[in-house]
């Protein structure tokens, strides 16, 4: 009887234990593999080979996490070529039961034109994007492993977006056109709150708050400060440091409160050397762990 007695208050601390949970674990280097999976594709930019193969591979990884993967389609018109183009946003649903819901997201596209690069002969080649694309894209591909596995306090939208940067000086209502549709076509979504990924896995991570995001999504601004000050995190820099035109201005429109998490300060930014040497698993890993807290803390 004792023994019989021993076992079943066993059982019930190991059942107490399951039933706590514990906050799990984000794998830097695993995110790391899904940036250079990106870049082993080369660039992305719409209508390029490598956006084609990305499509899939993004639509194939997304699809083990979540049995609601919805590809969102449109047209753009290159503003240079004046060529149509095919988009593709991706939404993926976790946990469409859950009430209180936050929206992750970043852009999974490209940019044509290494228009500032120093050298001015590779102004007309498109750029690998590693960084610029495949970071914040990494982190949610890593994150969606998890969701998949274990149920958050929220349910969790996240959308990829195309044509974030087909945008240039003399045409620049063509940036962010993936987030634009999406944004008009949203209907009456509104999320908890938005956090936007975009230039994350910079290896000399420096993120400033963003000002648009500030002044129009105070919440969601001080949701992932404050987190990232209780987690020591000192890549987050707690002041504005500038004012992006990025994929959450179309969503703050919409009335969408999005927090745009960017380092505008990445030095690559738009060149032909944005490859994956300048990208380092321990910021994606920052990154990673900050929105887990988030969502499980």
């Amino acid at each position: 009887m004792r023994l019989g007695l021993f076992l079943f208050c066993l059982g019930l601390i190991l059942l107490a234990g399951c039933g706590s949970g514990s906050r799990p674990v984000f794998d830097g280097q695993q995110a790391y593999q899904f940036l250079s999976a990106q870049c082993g594709f080369g660039p992305r930019n719409p209508g390029s080979p490598g956006h084609h193969k990305a499509l899939e591979f993004l639509k194939s990884e997304l699809e083990k996490c979540s049995n609601l993967v919805k590809l969102q389609s449109f047209s753009a018109t290159d503003p240079v070529t004046r060529e149509k183009l095919e988009l593709t946003n991706l939404q993926v649903t976790f946990y469409p039961q859950a009430q209180r819901r936050i929206l992750l997201c970043a852009h999974w596209d490209t940019r044509p034109w290494a228009d500032r690069d120093p050298d001015s002969t590779k102004h007309s080649t498109p750029i690998m994007g590693a960084n610029d694309g495949a970071s914040g894209v990494a982190i949610l591909l890593q994150l969606a492993r998890i969701i998949s596995q274990s149920q958050p306090k929220f349910g969790v939208d996240m959308v990829f977006f195309d044509g974030e940067d087909m945008g240039t000086e003399a045409h620049p209502q063509d940036f962010c056109q993936g987030s634009q549709f999406f944004a008009q076509n949203s209907g009456d979504y509104r999320p908890q709150a938005a956090i936007l990924l975009d230039m994350v896995g910079d290896s000399s991570l420096k993120i400033y708050k963003e000002e648009y995001s500030s002044k129009y999504a105070p919440g969601s601004v001080e949701l992932v400060w404050g987190r990232a000050k209780q987690l020591k995190l000192g890549c987050f820099v707690d002041s504005v440091g500038y004012a992006v035109w990025d994929d959450h201005v179309p969503l703050l429109q919409k009335g969408i409160p999005c927090a745009d998490i960017i380092d505008f300060t990445y030095p690559y930014w738009h060149t032909m050397q944005d490859t994956p040497d300048k990208c380092s698993a321990a910021s994606l890993e920052k990154v990673g762990r900050l929105l887990v807290s988030i969502l499980y803390d």
